[in-house]
This record gives structure tokens, C-alpha cells and sequence, in this order.
């Protein structure tokens, strides 16, 4: 069961398997892996990597060339499993744009949650980022995840609509899962960005499940960020005062993205 769910939440990266031929052991299966921007990147012989990484002289030539392999992969797939698309994957705090006073301040505060992470992690410290659409909300998201996946913890970044179709799908005879199984698995990640809050019906049982999973992770006392396009008068109205209460403990922030759209900028 715990698989099944992982499965709807976690993307694993694409691989394709092909014949080919190796100098050193003739015909055999490779292999090309998706990498975070969508494209496909080729492994090589399998039987060469392994013997670089088990039978190379320690700290030859083959042996570090192939352990730096396994680390980009490892890491490649981490950021793939934790939520990040290709459309994000060139989003970190160093290529966002910061020219006012207020950006350079919402990058500011959202760089010193992620390098503050394992105390905001032991806290709970949950992170509200409301605001106009197009002004980078989604992408300080992403490096923010990033930044936690690349120091170990597990983190997902996921549409709002997205955990509730995944949800609305338990009640489909034959799923294999509930909706309570939807929430206990995403209570328990180290790190969940809920994105595009406000941008469903706002149906009594959408309202409902987002403020269990809010709910379930302030009990677990875990962070939670939530992303949104609405100002904070209006997530308040959306999700209800008392997930933003919960949001607001434990010295939880909200970042206000009040300029424009910076999409068309050049």
C-alpha cells in the first residue's frame, strides 16, 4: 500500500533500454536516463560501470569518473522524485530575478529558509508565499526544494489539484488506496510545498482534504509551505482561519509577491 502511494506522488525518471556495443564486451543492453530538463542522457555499458566502481584502483581515473556518475544520477533522481519538472528545472536562488527591494527581500527570506532548514525542520516552521501570478513564487519554491533534497531530507513540490485528483481517485473501486492513505503519506514527508492553493473550486471536500493534510503535519509538527496566488486575506478565506493558524505557529512566515508579472520581462 505504501508503495502504491508513493508511486501516485513520487515520479521516478524515465529510462529506455537499448542493444549496443561496447569496445570492451562486445554486444550488450545499455541504457539513457531522463534527466531533470526532460532530455535523455546515455549510461554506457552497465558491465563497464560496475567494474569502475567495484574492481578500478581506488581513486583511478575510472573509478572517480564513475562514482561522480552515480552521485549526478543519484542526485538528478532525487530532485525528480521530490516533484520538479522540466519547466522548473533551471529554478534556483541564484538565477532568480531580484531587482526591486521587495524581490531581493522575498529571496532573502526564502534562501535563509532552506539554508535554515534543519532547524526550521525540528520546529515545524511552515512558509506561506501568496501573491500575483507570475512573480516567481513557484520558482523560490523549487530552489528551496532543491536545497533540502541536496542535503538529504525528502521533500515533494505538488500542484494543489494534483493531491486532490490523486484523492478523488481512491473512490474509484479498485484503487487500492484512500484518501486517508493520500493524507497520512503526505503527513509524514520532511519537506511538502503545496502549490497553486486557491486555483480549485473550493469544494467542501477539496477544503477538507488540504486542511488534513495541513492539519496532519502540524500535529507531526513538520513544515509545510504553501504557494498561492491569492494575498493572505484570501488563502484565509479559502482554506479556513484554522489552517492558517496552524500555519502561522511555530513562528511560520508569509511572504508577500505584490509586483507585477515578470514572465514578459525580457
Amino acid at each position: 500500500m505504501v508503495e502504491r502511494i508513493s508511486d501516485l506522488f513520487h515520479r521516478r525518471p524515465a529510462m529506455r533500454v537499448y542493444a549496443g556495443q561496447c569496445p570492451t564486451h562486445g554486444s550488450v543492453d545499455m541504457s539513457e536516463i531522463e534527466q531533470l530538463d526532460g532530455s535523455m542522457l546515455a549510461r554506457g555499458c552497465k558491465r563497464c560501470a560496475w567494474e569502475a566502481l567495484h574492481m578500478a584502483p581506488r581513486g583511478s581515473e575510472a573509478e572517480v569518473q564513475a562514482q561522480a556518475q552515480r552521485k549526478a544520477e543519484r542526485a538528478t533522481n532525487a530532485l525528480i522524485t521530490a516533484g520538479i519538472t522540466p519547466r522548473f528545472a533551471g529554478c534556483t536562488f541564484d538565477s532568480y530575478r531580484a531587482d526591486t527591494v521587495q524581490q531581493q527581500k522575498a529571496l532573502a527570506e526564502c534562501r535563509g529558509y532552506a539554508e535554515q532548514f534543519r532547524e526550521n525542520y525540528r520546529a515545524g516552521r511552515p512558509l506561506i508565499l501568496t501573491g500575483n501570478v507570475g512573480t516567481g513564487k513557484t520558482h523560490l519554491a523549487t530552489a528551496i526544494v532543491r536545497t533540502v533534497v541536496a542535503d538529504g531530507a525528502g521533500a515533494l513540490i505538488i500542484p494543489a489539484g494534483d493531491i486532490i485528483a490523486i484523492a478523488r481517485a481512491s473512490m474509484v473501486p479498485a484503487s487500492g488506496y484512500t484518501d486517508r492513505d493520500v493524507v497520512m503519506h503526505l503527513g509524514g514527508l520532511d519537506l511538502l510545498v503545496i502549490d497553486e492553493v486557491g486555483a480549485q473550486k473550493g469544494s467542501e471536500y477539496e477544503l477538507g482534504l488540504l486542511h488534513s493534510v495541513v492539519d496532519k503535519r502540524y500535529q507531526a509538527v513538520l513544515p509545510t509551505i504553501l504557494v498561492s496566488n491569492l494575498d493572505t486575506a484570501g488563502l484565509t478565506k479559502f482554506i479556513g482561519e484554522r489552517a492558517i493558524d496552524r500555519l502561522r505557529q511555530g513562528g511560520g512566515k508569509a511572504v508577500g509577491f505584490t509586483w507585477s508579472s515578470m514572465r514578459a520581462v525580457a
